[in-house]
């Protein structure tokens, strides 16, 4: 590395820190202004509130805005650069407007890394904390889910009407056998109330009918019957927060079952899945954007820069929320719409790159 690599990492390193402790600091702020109502109403332990939930929710804030903080970060800095004649002097000194880009690279490169990597293993820990303390003591969560469809197994098919976390019942609950196409056997029961210790399910006034290919059916009655599937309660209520806290080996885990047992709620893991290879990514190009809009000096400061970065970095969260909505109307599959405004954005700061030198 040369004196100017040396110096341009230290400005971008720097100032992306000083940036954000003093977004941290404004969005603890409005967070508590916001939140405070349902600490003091559910008496939510300040011991709580402080290592449960803000020193968890601070990495997940941080790594989810970093690339925006990144681009910001570029900004301001090049601006700053460019209007103190710097970016005149680095390049009338021979060295070419490629090569000047290489730093900025380099430092988004790493922050992109440490992001990926806390994203992976690391975020999806602290998120687990964080939204357990959110379900306790800010919003709790619903505690009946209604017409659940599963497939639990290769030909196993499983209803249940209504399912209660209060007493940890379903009620209307079928299991269905199929076959080569036909329906085998069909159990009913009343009601099935999860048992943790055994990790299975007590089915009570149970029908088990037995279909044969001619008319005579057989059908059981029993008052209890104690059985072992492959469904937890962890299963019924898995949303797009839960993904939230499941570390990239997990998470592959719960995309499989959920796509063998036809949950509609697979979309969420999918969607969380693509978001974390697809936001590091986006600093490397938001940062060739930053530069491409700011190295270049302009009459009245580095006001109209800041601005354009503050409106650029908004449109690429309205961007990327939008793309999530092709998922949820199953118009696009996730590793396509996730990327949509990558891509985008990448052709942009290509432009701005070849325009820039000029």
């Amino acid at each position: 590395m040369k004196k100017i690599d040396l110096y341009i990492s230290r400005k971008f390193i720097l100032t992306f820190f000083m940036s954000l402790l003093l977004i941290i600091g404004i969005v603890i702020i409005f967070d508590i202004s916001e939140k405070i109502g349902y600490f003091v109403k559910n008496n939510a332990p300040l011991k709580a509130v402080i290592f449960d939930y803000y020193l968890n929710f601070i990495p997940y804030f941080v790594n989810m805005f970093s690339p925006l903080f990144v681009f910001i970060t570029v900004i301001f800095f090049t601006s700053r650069m460019a209007a103190n004649s710097e970016i005149i002097a680095i390049l009338s000194g021979g060295i070419s407007y490629r090569r000047m880009l290489m730093p900025y690279v380099f430092c988004a490169a790493l922050i992109a890394l440490l992001s990926l990597v806390l994203n992976l293993y690391v975020i999806p820990n602290s998120n687990a904390t964080r939204i357990e303390f959110e379900s306790k003591y800010v919003k709790t969560s619903s505690t009946t889910v209604r017409n659940i469809h599963y497939q639990t197994a290769p030909g196993q098919y499983v209803y249940i009407e209504s399912f209660s976390r209060w007493n940890n019942t379903g009620y209307r609950f079928t299991i269905e056998d199929v076959r080569d196409g036909r329906l085998v056997k069909k159990v009913s029961a009343e009601s099935a109330v999860w048992d943790s210790t055994a990790a299975g399910w007590k089915l009570r006034k149970v029908f088990t009918r037995y279909y044969s290919e001619g008319l005579s059916d057989r059908v059981e009655f029993r008052e209890n019957i104690d059985t072992v599937i492959a469904l937890t309660i962890k299963d019924l209520f898995n949303n797009e927060k839960t993904v939230e806290t499941l570390p990239i080996k997990d998470l592959n885990d719960l995309i499989r079952t959920q796509a063998m047992r036809g949950d509609s709620n697979a979309m969420y893991a999918k969607i969380e899945k693509n978001r974390r290879y697809a936001l590091p990514f986006s600093a490397i190009i938001l940062t060739i954007m930053g530069v491409s809009l700011s190295s270049r000096k302009k009459r009245g400061g580095i006001g109209w820069n800041i601005g354009i970065g503050i409106a650029l970095a908004f449109s690429y969260i309205l961007f990327l929320r939008f793309s999530e909505m092709f998922v949820y109307t199953d118009t696009l599959p996730p590793g396509i719409a996730l990327w949509i405004p990558n891509v985008l954005f990448a052709v942009v700061a290509a432009v701005l790159y070849r325009l820039a030198p000029k």
